[in-house]
C-alpha cells in the first residue's frame, strides 16, 4: 500500500507531468503497453493514476478494471475515461487485492513498484490474480542511471513528498524480477526525460 497522500494532492496537476514534462517517454510507454493488449483480454490495472495507460488499454481490451489507492486519482481517471463503457473503477491496495485467484488475462501495474514498502508482496498479488498463462506488465520509472546518479527531476519530486522507496536502473530492475523468480522477464525502455522500463513476464505458477 502507498500510505503517502502526496498522490491525492498531485492528482490535479499530474496530467501536466504526463502530457508535457515527460511526454516523450509516455508516448512510447503507451505504444509499448498498447501492443500487448488484445481484444479478448480482461485486464486489471493497479495504480492507474489519472488514466494515462487506462485509456490505451480500454481502447484495446474487452474489459478493464482500473484501480488506484488514491481517491482523487480515481476521480480524475473516471473523468478522463468517461467515453469508455468497458471500464470499472475501484479503490484498491495493490498489496492486498480483493479479487479471486486467476481473474484476469493481463495485469498492469504502472509506475508504482518503486513507491512500495513491500514490492514483493504486491508482485505476489499481481501474480495471484493473473490467469494461468497470463501476462504481468509492470512499467516503472528509472530514477537512477547506470552510473548510479539520480535524475534532477526525480530528486525534486522526492523532496516534494513522493517518497520513493527504491531507485532502479534498467539492470537492477530486471534483476528485481529475476530474483523474484521470473526468468522470462523482458525489459523494454520508453526513453524520455524520465525513462520508463516496461517489465513483461508470464504468470509464475506457484
Amino acid at each position: 500500500m502507498i500510505k503517502n497522500m502526496f498522490w491525492d494532492k498531485a492528482a490535479g496537476v499530474y496530467d501536466i507531468f504526463v502530457n508535457v514534462v515527460n511526454a516523450r517517454a509516455h508516448r512510447e510507454l503507451k505504444r509499448i503497453v498498447g501492443d500487448l493488449i488484445t481484444a479478448d483480454d480482461e485486464v486489471l490495472e493497479c495504480a492507474c493514476g489519472t488514466g494515462m495507460l487506462s485509456e490505451v488499454i480500454a481502447g484495446k481490451c474487452r474489459k478493464l478494471t482500473a484501480t488506484d489507492y488514491s481517491a482523487n486519482m480515481l476521480k480524475k481517471a473516471q473523468k478522463n475515461l468517461s467515453a469508455y463503457n468497458n471500464v470499472t473503477f475501484a479503490k484498491a491496495d495493490i498489496t492486498s487485492l480483493a479479487y479471486a485467484d486467476e481473474s484476469f488475462d493481463k495485469v498492469v501495474a504502472g509506475n508504482v513498484i518503486h513507491l512500495l514498502d513491500e514490492p514483493l508482496q504486491a508482485l505476489a498479488e499481481l501474480n495471484r490474480v493473473c490467469r494461468s498463462g497470463g501476462m504481468l506488465i509492470i512499467p516503472t520509472y528509472m530514477n537512477r542511471n547506470e552510473k548510479g546518479q539520480d535524475s534532477a527531476f526525480s530528486q525534486a519530486v522526492g523532496k516534494a513528498g513522493a517518497d520513493f522507496k527504491r531507485e532502479f536502473t534498467v539492470n537492477s530492475y530486471k534483476q528485481f524480477f529475476l530474483d523474484a523468480g521470473y526468468p522470462d522477464v523482458t525489459i523494454t525502455v520508453a526513453e524520455g526525460r524520465i525513462p520508463c522500463a516496461v517489465a513483461v513476464m508470464r504468470k509464475k505458477d506457484v
